[in-house]
């Protein structure tokens, strides 16, 4: 009997300064973690305002591989949402949705996941730092209340070494996410019109007449190589009864201090077997997406699936090459050609941030033709192949 009567004294002991403690111990906890980037601080702020590449910093992926992730809501901005479903018991299933943002300073998540506590929010703050404010610091807090949940109060204690670790390693793979990024403001190329914006749209199948070339970097010899190569490709279209689908497009192979190595490339198609190439764009409509952005006009005729059968040898350096199909990343630019080098950079950067990777090589569309490039009246399409 003294035996029990003792035990019982030790319980409610222990529970006396359970309670005790746990009353003492603070009802919400605040973590705060910062690390530097040198990206442009749109870089930063656009990768955080969607969850577009979220998998590919974010921790959760690393603690359970095979993660279920979706996203919801607006692809960016307020109300875009991440939801995720785990077998791991420890991170079950949750939410990350931004509820708040200020452009280019701050983005603030609401968190549900199978921690314990309520009310759970993150805010990532962007600050100029360095010399100039070349440099950008993020800074990511963490806040939770527990309230009279003295569970979740001694949980707290250990908050630093789950959530703080969480936001240490997220915040470290954030920054070399970012380095891997063209450090270019892509929102530059629509300063002065604000229509000039990057857009995702779908390249259809084609096949290319191209002729590569590498010559010194001055300006009147690439000019004269690209007029010359231009010619062999019309000699090859002429004598294979073939018209061209497009303006002429040149392909950067390289482009070092010295040499600049290049294709130039049209596209083509059998004569008569769909609208001319001034005629396409009138006479078929611009399509609609789901997101009520007007994609390119729709050539007529079915989509190739192979390359065009040309019964003539090719005349010359002059080959023959068909692309698939693909999703393109495309800009409009007004200027010399001698800018094009950081419309493509931007342009890469744009769709970095936005998820996609490029693939390939970046070509421009030349709309108004070889000698229109070299003068500051060129008018382009730039395109970068993505997936």
């Amino acid at each position: 009997m003294t035996r029990l009567i003792e035990i019982l004294i030790s319980l409610a002991i222990v529970t006396a300064l359970f309670l005790i403690i746990g009353v003492l111990l603070p009802n919400s906890r605040h973590l705060s973690e910062s690390v530097e980037t040198n990206r442009k601080v749109t870089i930063v702020y656009d990768t955080l305002n969607s969850f577009r590449r979220f998998e590919d910093w974010h921790p959760l992926v690393l603690r359970d591989s095979a993660v279920q992730l979706e996203r919801a809501g607006p692809e960016s901005g307020v109300g875009a949402r991440l939801e995720y479903t785990s077998l791991d018991e420890n991170l079950a299933e949750g939410s990350w949705e931004i509820v708040a943002n200020e452009p280019n300073r701050s983005i603030s998540m609401d968190i549900t996941n199978a921690e314990r506590g309520e009310n759970k929010r993150t805010k990532y703050t962007l600050r100029p730092t360095g010399r100039s404010g070349r440099n950008i610091e993020i800074t990511q807090t963490y806040d939770v209340d527990y309230g009279w949940n003295l569970l979740g109060r001694y949980a707290g204690m250990y908050v630093s070494s789950n959530m703080g670790q969480d936001m240490k390693l997220g915040l470290s793979r954030l920054s070399n996410m970012l380095a891997t990024v063209p450090n270019v403001d892509y929102t530059e190329l629509s300063r002065n019109n604000p229509d000039r914006v990057p857009t995702i749209d779908r390249r259809p199948a084609e096949t290319l007449l191209v002729v590569t070339a590498a010559v010194e970097r001055n300006n009147q010899v690439v000019q004269r190589q690209m007029r010359t190569n231009l010619e062999w490709i019309e000699r090859v279209i002429e004598a294979n009864d073939l018209e061209a689908t497009g303006p002429v497009r040149i392909i950067t192979n390289e482009l070092g201090s010295e040499n600049y190595s290049f294709d130039v490339a049209v596209p083509v198609r059998k004569l008569g077997e769909g609208d001319s190439a001034e005629d396409s764009e009138s006479e078929s409509e611009a399509g609609t997406d789901e997101d009520g952005e007007t994609s390119a006009p729709v050539a007529s005729g079915p989509e190739p699936t192979e390359a065009i059968e040309i019964e003539d040898d090719l005349d010359g350096p002059v080959e023959s090459v068909f692309v698939p199909a693909s999703e393109i990343a495309v800009v409009p630019f007004e200027g010399h050609m001698a800018n094009l080098r950081m419309v493509r950079d931007a342009l890469r950067a744009w769709a970095l941030t936005q998820g996609y990777e490029t693939t390939g090589r970046p070509y421009e569309i030349w709309e108004n033709g070889i000698d229109g490039g070299f003068s500051e009246d060129g008018e382009y399409q730039v395109v970068w192949t993505i997936r």
